[in-house]
């Protein structure tokens, strides 16, 4: 294990006995019925699990970004769609306590750190994809000079109903060049003109919601700009998606070592031609390759996590992490569907949950085609790898 405190191990392990005690008994008729975890968000907000990423003096029990990492790992374990809950939440949480204004982080974060406020951050608009820079959204100085008029839509925005605070990445000014320049980060509250128009139907991810967010002359004040000055909202959700890229990484962690664990329980129980079928060569392979695999995802995102824990850049490691995790993930899962038969394909088994909710990390948080163009590019600037 990576060098956390004591305190940190404590945390972990108060949330891993959590996650076998409340979560995974309750897990697959949640996400059957696809019904909002009320009662498991509550618990979460008990435990501290919204604030972990708030230092004082607005929270009370920050952790490292690896202890972070590892948390969101053992929720995903559980039930991935608990590890979305708190994902934008903590991204936003971290664009505050970087860059926000001290009335901004006096004014949110001591809400966001208890859970009773939580946050979202809207980036993706319909047909806008992975390209940030060419959003629609736009946000216009009134008349009077004292605040913004927003008009546009947003799309896949996980938690948009239960969430009181949206970080919107929105342009402040269409004609700047070069393009992200023009852009900016709106600290957003509901209300009149922000409409939150439907819940989009997916294939796993159930239970948290992912809606379209329209906004129709929606205001709000000038101080509304993440760190109140226009035109640097490009870079700060730039920094922002290192702490989303190394989440998702490690939701996909947890997801894939869900699926070893019920495949090695699985395989140790069930027999065929008269031994366990773990002593068939077949699958005795699948499941070397799969632990093998799970063992260098959780080792890439820690090397991500420390780097971004010492205040180096990792974009290129978070995209690293972010890549392989989520693309082992998927192989993992489809393996433990494979060494559980017939019964892999059955809704009475867990695995079948984990083929449907690994695909998202594939694609969330910047598809994996991007992750690949941010690692070559960064490889290029930086002259290759680091020394050993």
């Amino acid at each position: 294990m990576t060098a956390l405190t004591q305190e940190e191990r404590d945390v972990l392990t108060l949330v891993a006995d959590w996650v076998d005690r409340e979560v995974r008994p309750a897990a697959r008729e949640l996400e059957h019925a696809n019904t909002y975890p009320a009662d498991l968000i509550g618990q979460m907000k008990e435990l501290g699990i919204f604030g972990l990423a708030i230092p004082a003096p607005w929270g009370e029990a920050p952790v490292s970004m690896p202890c972070y990492a590892l948390v969101t790992a053992e929720l995903a374990r559980g039930w991935m769609s608990l590890a979305g809950a708190m994902g934008g939440h903590t991204v936003v949480a971290k664009l505050l306590v970087t860059f926000g204004t001290k009335q901004q982080q006096d004014k949110y974060l001591p809400q966001m750190a208890t859970g009773g406020l939580r946050a979202t951050m809207a980036l993706t608009e319909p047909g806008g994809g992975s390209d940030l820079q060419a959003i629609r959204t736009i946000a216009r100085r009134d008349e009077d000079g004292d605040g913004y008029v927003i008009n546009g839509a947003k799309t896949w925005i996980t938690n948009a109903r239960h969430s009181g605070l949206i970080a919107l990445l929105c342009k402040t000014d269409p004609a700047a060049e070069p393009r992200h320049r023009g852009v900016s980060v709106l600290l957003v509250e509901h209300g009149p003109g922000l409409t939150v128009s439907r819940d989009l139907p997916k294939l796993g991810y159930k239970g948290v919601e992912s809606c379209e967010l329209s906004f129709d002359d929606f205001r709000v004040p000038a101080d509304a700009v993440l760190g109140g000055i226009e035109g640097r909202g490009f870079a700060q959700m730039m920094k922002g998606l290192e702490t989303g890229r190394i989440q998702v990484a490690s939701r996909a962690l947890g997801v894939a070592r869900a699926a070893f664990d019920d495949a090695l329980r699985y395989a140790q129980q069930r027999e065929a031609f008269g031994k366990p079928i773990w002593k068939h060569q077949a699958i005795g392979h699948y499941l070397a390759d799969m632990a093998t695999k799970v063992t260098a995802a959780r080792q890439l995102i820690l090397h991500a996590a420390e780097r971004f824990e010492s205040g180096e850049r990792c974009d290129m490691e978070a995209g690293m992490a972010k890549l392989f995790a989520s693309e082992i993930a998927m192989q993992v899962a489809l393996d433990a569907v494979r060494i559980h038969g017939g019964y892999g394909y059955s809704t009475e088994f867990d695995v079948e949950r984990y083929f449907r909710d690994a695909p998202l990390m594939i694609v969330g948080e910047g598809t994996n085609e991007i992750q690949r163009n941010v690692i070559a590019d960064q490889l290029v600037k930086r002259g290759g790898l680091d020394r050993f």
